[in-house]
């Protein structure tokens, strides 16, 4: 079995490289709840697999963003809990830990685990973490050059969807010149940018409209001015006619406000839980919050489940992020 730590972005790549060559099936997962950047990274890595003459299995507990069901391979991907039959190595990419996938039986292949998130645990036979990248795609990108497989149109479609939502359209911090590099090489491989950004940005439904007004209208913001806080319940949802996935970006939306430095927003889950997502600006540190309260992301962009009632996961998570705002350079 072959580790390599974070900082070995090379030695990464070359024992990435002789695990493909040795190895002919596949299987790339990613974590539960998936988004741009999970969805993009694994589709980008199994075309370039599969051009290598690999056989490719991409299988996701959750299905996929309506946005992102427009672009292509999402329908091969195989939604389920559990992975059946045989492969010679799975890539897991976009997880601290296999937990972190939702799909059980993974533990039976040779894994390859490539991540950006702090925390990760080091589970695979092969490990590349490298916190230092936008995104899981910038990754990605760099194995299907170390593989030389030629950026296609659809390798390169998914590497830009990867990279523009995992950086909030390029809001957050750990964006580098190598970022837009990367970018750049994209383009010219044929990814029209305008059409990528209204696919995933403009496609709304009556439904999301009606649920943005209804999340918008429970803002609260603190005396400071730094930190808003929204929430959403099942009965609310519901009456919108609106969807789960019709939630993602609305936490980013407080955040337009030039003073409001951080936002909490709270979504009811299931099994009296809730699921909280933290967005903030500049040195704000929601990825340490979420850390703290079991769950993890960036330092811009995170979350986490925590049980209990919307009072209580309050009050517990609150204190947690104005400490965060305190701490943070202004």
């Amino acid at each position: 079995m072959t580790t390599t730590g974070s900082g070995t972005r090379q030695a990464a790549l070359e024992a990435i490289a002789e695990v493909v060559a040795a190895r002919q099936r596949f299987i790339v997962a990613a974590h539960v709840r998936p988004d741009g950047d999970s969805i993009g990274s694994q589709l980008a890595l199994a075309f370039a697999l599969r051009a290598l003459g690999k056989q490719v299995r991409v299988i996701s507990r959750d299905s996929t963003p309506q946005p992102l069901q427009a672009f292509p391979g999402v329908a091969e991907i195989e939604i389920r809990t559990d992975v059946d039959g045989e492969a010679d190595t799975a890539f897991v990419l976009e997880c601290s830990d296999l937990e972190r996938t939702g799909l059980a039986g993974l533990e039976r292949f040779f894994v390859v685990n490539i991540d950006h998130h702090p925390g990760n645990t080091s589970y695979g036979a092969v490990n590349w973490f490298d916190g230092s990248v936008a995104a899981c795609g910038e990754m990605i990108f760099d194995v299907i050059e170390r593989l030389s497989v030629p950026l296609c149109p659809e390798i390169a479609a998914h590497l830009y969807v990867a990279i523009l939502t995992d950086t909030g359209s390029f809001h957050y911090s750990g964006i580098s010149p190598r970022t837009f590099d990367i970018c750049r090489r994209l383009v010219e491989a044929g990814v029209d940018p305008v059409t990528v950004a209204r696919t995933v940005y403009d496609s709304n439904t009556v439904g999301r409209l009606r649920l943005t007004g209804i999340v918008m209208s429970t803002l609260e913001v603190d005396a400071t001015g730094r930190r808003a806080v929204i929430h959403l319940d099942h009965d609310a949802a519901r009456a919108s006619g609106g969807t789960p996935d019709d939630t993602e970006g609305l936490a980013n939306l407080p955040l337009t406000v030039p003073e409001i430095q951080a936002v909490a927003f709270f979504r009811e889950a299931d099994s009296g839980r809730l699921r909280v997502s933290f967005r903030s600006k500049g040195t704000v540190d929601v990825g340490a919050v979420a850390s703290r309260l079991g769950g993890g992301g960036h330092k811009n962009a995170a979350g986490c489940t925590v049980a209990g009632t919307l009072d209580e996961v309050r009050s517990r998570v609150l204190p947690m992020l104005d400490e965060a705002i305190g701490q943070a350079t202004v």
